[in-house]
């Protein structure tokens, strides 16, 4: 198919060598040889008037032409594929689609099993990928690269749409043995003790609960930081050191490890979790689908903890 001369199909070509910046990865990513991808490129050069694509060194870097197309293409791209190739309906039992969720450890470990069981229980042969979440994911979502975010409200973006999953409060956690589990975790003993906090990797925003504690002008003393939510409880026990984490997953992990569970000793606004999606696939089945089980798997996880 043309339009004003061009070949439709060299924009999927133009989109994974912009993406790739190499012929080679360009070629696995659109499954063809690196002959006819090299000959893509040139049709595209020789269309635009540019070279598109420059040796720098070792890399291939894009010009400022193609820096202004990129997105421009991954957006025309993102309109086909979510209009005219979308599938009218979605059977999860029969499909190979693989869905892309942008999504901390936090959430896999608390909603991950009940959304799993859910889609287990419908037979589901689509493919589910839990992607780290990165320093802009607004930004994967608008490119297409993620099918779905699970990120607290205030971290959306507003071009998009979105929907609220589940509230959760913050308490401390302490190891069971320690003198500071002994008696009411004041907010003396708070601010006195060590502190073990999770710093998001790769991200610009602190983690939520941070937020609130830099708020009230509590400076903690951190004696330990992990890019993982779940892994600070264990990083407390056999110390008299404390934790601030999400109430479900304090409970979750309080069950297996000897741990005590604590009113936080200052005011933390319960964070409300929610998810979003590309706003030109509101109504891709596969995604009405997807966003169906999350609120499914919701309804399931708190009623496994009533």
């Amino acid at each position: 198919m043309r339009f004003n001369k061009l070949d439709l199909n060299l924009l999927v070509a133009l989109d994974a060598l912009l993406k790739e910046r190499s012929i080679s990865r360009a070629a696995e990513r659109l499954h063809l040889s690196q002959s006819a991808t090299s000959n893509a490129l040139a049709r595209l050069r020789e269309y635009f008037d540019d070279q598109l694509l420059v040796q720098v060194g070792r890399k291939m870097e894009p010009t400022p032409r193609a820096q202004g197309l990129q997105d421009a293409v991954r957006d025309v791209l993102l309109r086909v594929d979510s209009t005219i190739a979308m599938q009218p309906r979605f059977d999860p039992s029969v499909s190979d689609r693989v869905f892309r969720l942008f999504i901390s450890d936090y959430t896999q470990m608390v909603l991950g099993p009940h959304l799993m069981t859910l889609a287990a229980r419908q037979r589901c042969s689509a493919r589910l990928d839990f992607l780290a979440q990165v320093a802009n994911p607004q930004r994967d979502l608008e490119r297409g690269e993620a099918d779905l975010l699970v990120i607290p409200q205030g971290l959306t973006s507003a071009e998009h749409p979105e929907e609220p999953l589940y509230e959760d409060r913050f308490v401390c956690v302490v190891w069971r043995d320690a003198r500071i589990a002994q008696g009411e975790l004041s907010f003396e003993r708070y601010v006195d003790a060590g502190h073990v906090v999770m710093v998001p990797a790769a991200t610009a925003f602190d983690s939520f609960e941070a937020t609130f504690v830099r708020r009230y002008g509590v400076s903690r003393r951190v004696v330990a930081s992990t890019y993982a939510f779940a892994a600070m409880p264990s990083l407390i026990i056999g110390t008299e050191h404390v934790a601030t984490v999400h109430a479900r997953l304090a409970k979750l992990l309080a069950a297996a490890l000897p741990l005590q569970m604590r009113p936080a000793p200052l005011p933390i606004t319960p964070m409300q979790q929610t998810m979003q999606w590309h706003k030109y696939r509101t109504q891709d089945p596969g995604l009405v689908w997807l966003r169906g089980l999350l609120h499914a798997a919701v309804r399931r996880l708190d009623g496994a903890h009533d």
